[in-house]
């Protein structure tokens, strides 16, 4: 997708198939205020605009779109008007949510060109949220549903943050193409390899760690959950350097099962079909690095991601195996379907020794969470309430919601084992999403670390207004931002 610019005085001048346009609700006494943008509209269109909302034939209901055709005094096939909800309602993340809404929208059909004249901001934001928006999960479709426009424009848009935005609208649809992708293209070593083609693409050092170097680095418990399948694993580390070598990088570490059967603590059909979906976490990673680098963030980071296929065969691992982590520590198996933590056991260790000062990961790591929280807020976990506070902040910019769950002593209690030093589940089912965090606590060391868990909002069932269904690509620019911050 083509972005640009364009100046407001021009909007009679420009010829589009669509021209999107942002109303508010009315106020508490039945007053309609239209922004600067909408209100130049409504005189272009000798009032059209506000009479089809005093009629009731456009809604200004939060994300509510209502098409308005051949609209007099304007260059446009159509007029797209996206309803705000009250002002007094609006959260953070608005722009990116309102943008994707009327982007998915007009995606219904190809469209040469669409111009952007909503009184919102950021327009980083309201590009990202295009670029999202009019992209569908329809990878494989001869008949596609969604068609990105060739050229969105945007009205005074300031180029920098047309170029923000378009970067993160890349990185968050790319990680969305990979969640969606099947396990027989996505596998351990085709992303590894995607990881070292988006490298040479956006500018950082990327290094693959086949099964030779996993056993030569005593990578037991990533390996442990490998061992079923055909399928090679992989473990990718990605550099980049936006600051001087003196600054200590920031690691985010990523879940990467690409298939997870449960092994031979076996899933039902049902709960198997979107298990391609279990390497959100490391997408997500991957999705982050390509943005970081493209934006010049003067900062260091480091991104980890262990990739492994979990299946079952006569060489899986099983219930009451042992398996000694890198970092030492034993842990007895109780569940092959508790994989991902064993992962993540293994690659949190080697962000360690990659000198990162402040860890975060992000995984599907567990249904508990969605349990406790619903479909579409993430869990967050931690051993820094500092640290936590940064990342829950720039998830609020971002109007990604978040929710911090306890991480009381008590809970480490329930993953003790009688036999090694720990065991990979909980006693039971009560607060799995804790207690998983408390397994990956073992192998954090002293260093600030953030769990996240997006079990649930990384992938939707039924399409949201500002998104198709399948993958969302959340939390990519809530670790950008987050990032940028510190810096």
């Amino acid at each position: 997708m083509q972005i640009s610019s364009f100046l407001a005085e021009e909007l009679p001048q420009v010829a589009a198939d669509a021209i999107v346009v942002s109303v508010w609700d009315k106020n508490d006494d039945g007053a309609l205020e239209l922004g600067p943008l909408a209100d130049q509209i409504n005189q272009l269109t000798s009032g059209l605009l506000k009479r089809l909302i005093d009629d009731g034939e456009v809604s200004t209901k939060s994300l509510a779109c209502t098409r308005v055709y051949e609209p007099t005094g304007l260059r446009a096939k159509s007029l797209l008007v996206v309803g705000l909800g009250k002002p007094e309602a609006a959260e953070p993340g608005l722009a990116f949510r309102a943008a994707g809404a009327a982007a998915k929208t007009l995606a219904d059909k190809q469209r040469r060109t669409v111009l952007f004249a909503l009184d919102l901001e950021p327009q980083d934001e309201l590009v990202a949220g295009a670029m999202v928006g009019s992209l569908g999960q329809d990878l494989y479709r001869k008949q596609r549903t969604l068609f990105p426009f060739e050229s969105l424009m945007i009205v005074d848009g300031d180029p920098n943050l047309l170029m923000r935005g378009h970067v993160l609208g890349d990185a968050v649809n790319l990680t969305r193409r990979l969640v969606n992708a099947p396990a027989n293209e996505i596998y351990p070593e085709s992303f590894a390899d995607i990881c070292v083609e988006q490298g040479e693409r956006c500018g950082f050092e990327v290094e693959v760690w086949d099964r030779e170097r996993l056993e030569q680095e005593n990578c037991g418990s990533l390996l442990a959950v490998a061992q079923g399948s055909a399928r090679e694993p992989r473990l990718v580390i990605m550099r980049y350097q936006g600051a001087p070598l003196d600054h200590a990088p920031v690691g985010l570490v990523g879940k990467g099962v690409t298939f997870d059967s449960g092994g031979l603590s076996l899933k039902p059909s049902e709960s198997m079909l979107d298990m391609k979906c279990d390497m959100a976490g490391a997408a997500t990673v991957l999705g982050a690095m390509t943005a970081l680098a493209q934006l010049q963030t003067p900062a260091n980071v480091v991104g980890l991601v262990g990739l492994v296929e979990n299946m079952i065969s006569g060489t899986s691992y099983r219930l009451g195996d042992v398996i000694q982590a890198r970092n030492g520590k034993t842990i007895e198996v109780h569940n092959t379907d508790a994989e991902g933590r064993m992962v993540l056991a293994d690659v949190l260790d080697v962000a360690l020794e990659c000198d990162a000062q402040r860890l975060i990961d992000l995984a599907t790591l567990t249904g508990a969470c969605m349990v406790a929280l619903g479909r579409s807020v993430a869990g967050g976990m931690t051993n820094d309430e500092s640290w936590y506070a940064d990342i829950a902040a720039a998830a609020k910019q971002c109007g990604e919601p978040i929710w911090q769950l306890p991480m009381f002593a008590e809970y480490g209690e329930h993953i003790r084992s009688s036999v090694a030093d720990i065991k990979n589940v909980g006693d039971g089912r009560w607060g799995g999403a804790i207690t998983a965090a408390k397994f990956l606590e073992e192998f954090v060391g002293n260093r600030p670390w953030v769990h996240i868990d997006i079990a649930g909002p990384s992938f939707n069932d039924k399409a949201p207004p500002w998104v198709d269904a399948g993958a969302s690509g959340c939390f990519v620019r809530t670790i950008v931002q987050a990032i940028e911050n510190l810096a």
